[in-house]
């Protein structure tokens, strides 16, 4: 095996294709689960073919927790058939960080089992019926906090909804919940659902409005009003009496937002055609 040190000894413009899936693959291999990281991410640039890939794949079986999100994260950017396969096996991870990663990556790409683990975070203890994490799993998701970066994710990865004119995105408000500190998991989960249009899924949403954490509550709150349907005035109503005022504050501008909707729609129907 070619050492870094000579294959960086090379002339200049010299590299070829098989010594830059060198360099990776000796990082890849590395006893420093930093530097394996470091590969791992660095992959999310290669093509998602090859041995590398196959490398990458197996990464996912790393002993470092850090390593394993990594792999899902450059898994998430590769959109092939091997790819979303490799996401569905790291469903299974131990570690709910990795499992929940894979989800979104999921869902982003509109696999059923990643709208569905979703789902599963957001259910409360007593909803055991989709039988799709352990109850173990699921707990372990609900306290798992989520890092400031998944705002970025989110964003990136399409969580806002159709925009109306005249109407904000609600983009302050998801950023001021998802960089909360003590902002959960689950919290997460209901934003990551909001543009997700099953009848089961705005049931849930629903069903969290009586979460007894105040972020859910809040992001409950924030997907249902972003849905645009007047309908829902009734249940965001009972919120404007929440306890907490990040869920009363968004309450109240979310009830705002469906009655002028609901109001402009009345008044295209009226409207002489």
């Amino acid at each position: 095996m070619l050492t870094v040190a000579a294959i960086f000894a090379t002339p200049a413009g010299a590299a070829t294709e098989a010594q830059c899936s060198e360099i990776l693959q000796h990082a890849l291999e590395s006893r420093n689960p930093d530097t394996r990281k470091l590969a791992v991410v660095a992959l999310s640039l290669a093509p998602g073919n090859g041995r590398l890939f196959e490398t990458l794949q197996q990464m996912l079986q790393d002993k470092d927790v850090e390593v394993r999100q990594a792999v899902v994260a450059s898994l998430a950017e590769v959109k092939t058939k091997p790819a979303t396969a490799a996401l569905l096996k790291a469903l299974d991870d131990d570690v709910p960080e990795v499992s929940f990663a894979a989800a979104k990556a999921l869902f982003n790409r509109h696999e059923p089992a990643g709208r569905q683990a979703l789902l599963a975070v957001l259910a409360k203890e007593s909803k055991t019926s989709s039988g799709f994490l352990t109850i173990q799993k699921r707990t372990a998701l609900r306290m798992m906090h989520t890092p400031r970066t998944t705002f970025l994710f989110a964003v990136q990865q399409g969580v806002g909804f159709v925009p109306l004119p005249g109407f904000g995105e609600g983009v302050a408000s998801m950023q001021s919940i998802l960089t909360d500190s003590g902002v959960s998991g689950r919290a997460s989960a209901a934003l990551l659902l909001g543009k997700d249009k099953e009848a089961d899924t705005i049931e849930a949403l629903q069903d969290a409005l009586s979460d007894k954490d105040s972020s859910v509550r809040a992001a409950a709150v924030h997907s249902l009003s972003l849905r645009n349907d007047p309908s829902l005035i009734n249940a965001i109503e009972p919120m404007l009496q929440d306890e907490k005022e990040p869920v009363r504050l968004r309450a109240a501008a979310g009830y705002l937002r469906l009655l002028a909707i609901q109001a402009a729609s009345r008044g295209r129907q009226r409207a002489p055609k």
